[in-house]
């Protein structure tokens, strides 16, 4: 199958990990020669349930029994997405709560920039540093890597950039400010969390000066930090919350969510100010349905910071520096980018999935399922320290 993968699929990188999937349930991954992968990445963060998880496996079968697209994003009323944008709209901090359901993390970015340079009348957007919003052109202009970007230009013009956790660069922020977006945990960067109330003080400025706050939540949200959003953490509530990964139990998803007020100003001048054909897609709403309702009927949030505590009690030896992140949105930061490669590769023939960041090179990515079991824990922590043992010893 590899063979065909390579000929017949368009690649990401040149090197992929090629691992043949036959199957996947729980916090394993089958592969085509009977093997079973404990899997420490989900999918980069986004099976939030693990595989196959029978709620949302059920969920599924019962909506795709009844109907799958019948028209495009809101313009019929279909249960699965009001019964989701419902549920949800009580769950978020965000007064009078509504929901716009796209297609994918990076589209919610490009539908929360779009509404607030409408609802605001500005322009410019300011984003951090070292930030990862996806990959769309407004997602990648929102980038200050000039490698990655240099190949696609030009992109979206009026956008600024301040330094993560430096109050000193809120100056940047006035009153030509549609929009700061940061992402309440950095990803890419190495799961840097915000410090000394910086994202109270972004809020602040924001206010004072009529720009709105974008919370990207695509990879802390649901769970993951131990709150349903990683907001919560940090004593504020942004205008505009940006959702997907974790939302569906694997299936393709975004959102972004903001007041009713905000919302409506995307619906007229001009009518349809974003338009999605597969967004709120009912098969996709009712997966993301069941996996709110698992997630916030159980302890497993409660559980994610216990389990946090567990890797970081474990994961203790010389190559590693620190344990980054919060809840299961981990990274082991380890001494080179060379021995980081290393782990993930050894680790891979040793029947466990890790994965990289996507700057911090040195980042050894642990992203488990939140149903992930202590045994389950405990087995890929002594995976990993075997192979950090045989490169010290080395």
């Amino acid at each position: 199958m590899n063979k065909d993968f390579l000929t017949y699929q368009a690649q990401t990188t040149p090197h992929p990990l090629g691992l043949e999937v036959s199957s996947a349930k729980g916090s394993y991954i089958y592969t085509t020669d009977g093997k079973a992968h404990l899997d420490f990445v989900a999918g980069v963060s986004a099976c939030s349930l693990g595989h196959s998880h029978p709620k949302i496996v059920k969920a599924i079968k019962e909506q795709s029994e009844k109907y799958l697209h019948v028209m495009v994003y809101g313009e019929y009323a279909q249960s699965p997405a009001v019964n989701y944008t419902k549920l949800l709209s009580k769950k978020v901090d965000i007064p009078n709560a509504k929901t716009y359901l796209v297609n994918s993390g990076t589209e919610a970015i490009e539908g929360a920039l779009k509404l607030a340079r409408r609802y605001t009348g500005r322009q410019e957007i300011i984003a951090a540093h070292r930030a990862y919003h996806g990959n769309t052109m407004g997602s990648l202009s929102l980038m200050d890597f000039e490698e990655r970007k240099k190949p696609f230009e030009p992109l979206l013009p009026e956008i600024s950039f301040l330094n993560f956790n430096d109050e000193t660069s809120l100056d940047t922020i006035t009153k030509k400010t549609a929009a700061v977006i940061l992402e309440t945990i950095q990803g890419g960067a190495g799961f840097i969390q915000p410090k000394d109330d910086f994202l109270k003080k972004v809020k602040q400025r924001c206010e004072e000066v009529g720009a709105l706050l974008i919370l990207d939540e695509i990879q802390p949200g649901f769970g993951r930090t131990g709150k349903l959003f990683a907001y919560e953490h940090f004593g504020i509530i942004p205008d505009i919350l940006v959702i997907g990964k974790g939302m569906a139990g694997g299936l393709p998803v975004g959102a972004f969510v903001a007041s009713e007020k905000l919302m409506d100003s995307l619906s007229d001048n001009p009518k349809m100010g974003h338009i999605t054909t597969f967004g709120g897609n009912p098969l996709i709403a009712a997966s993301a349905l069941a996996t709110l309702e698992e997630i916030t009927s159980t302890s497993l949030i409660e559980e994610t910071l216990e389990k946090e505590k567990l890797f970081k009690t474990l994961l203790v030896h010389p190559l590693i520096e620190e344990v980054r992140g919060k809840g299961l949105m981990l990274a082991a930061i380890v001494s080179s980018e060379e021995i980081a490669n290393q782990v993930i590769l050894e680790a891979k023939d040793n029947e466990l999935i890790l994965f990289w960041l996507l700057f911090e090179k040195r980042a050894v990515r642990i992203t488990p399922p939140l149903t992930i079991s202590k045994e389950e824990i405990e087995k890929g922590c002594k995976i990993i320290l075997a192979i950090l043992d045989k490169i010290y010893k080395n």
